[in-house]
Parts: structure tokens; sequence; C-alpha cells
């Protein structure tokens, strides 16, 4: 599902189904990625208006926070700009699932 401004695509990993949704702005991006119900979870903001992204961590994460850190300064890279992102995992992210949801990201900034 997609219109201007906004994107939505799901991710099947082993079973499980991951919900990806990004606002879009000219600045940047705010991702929010949740599995089951949509939560706002833990939450990274990252600048970048120079050589080497800022991150920091708004709301803690207990796991999976070296993946939001990642994704934000990602995009927040790509897009020489600001990335919010937030993540309701139900349980740790193995490697294929981190993979695959950072793909699918990725590839819909690429569309974007």
């Amino acid at each position: 599902m997609s219109e201007p401004g906004f994107s939505k695509e799901i991710v099947d990993v082993n079973q499980r189904k991951f919900y990806i949704e990004i606002l879009h702005f000219e600045n940047g991006s705010i991702v929010s990625i949740y599995e089951g119900s949509k939560k706002i979870g833990p939450m990274i903001v990252s600048v970048n208006s120079g050589p080497v992204p800022v991150t920091t961590t708004v709301i803690p994460a207990k796991s999976e926070s070296l993946f939001l850190k990642l994704v934000a300064e990602s995009i927040s890279t790509k897009k020489q700009g600001i990335c919010l992102v937030t993540a309701s995992i139900e349980k740790e992210l193995d490697n294929d699932s981190t993979k695959q949801i950072m793909n699918k990201i990725m590839e819909i900034l690429e569309n974007d």
C-alpha cells in the first residue's frame, strides 16, 4: 500500500509477519516497524547534517537497539536529514529477519 509521502509493506520471515510503515519527508523519514499489534516501542533518532550521523535514544530498547541504530543511521545518511525509528518486536530478531527487514526498508526508500 502506498500513497504520496507514505509507504506500508509486510515482510514475512520464518513464520513471523513484520509491518513496516514509513512517512517520507523531503528532509527525512519516520519509520515504524511492528510485529503483532501496532504499538510504539523503543525509539531512536538519527540526524545527518555533516560527515557522521548523530544518533540519540529517545526510548531505550531491551534488545534490537543495534538494529534500530543501523536503520536510523542508514536512512539519515541516505536522505542527508533526520530519521526517527520505532519498533515493537515480540521476540528477538534472528539474522535472516534483520536482513530481510533492512532490505525491504532500503527498497522502499529507493522507490520513494
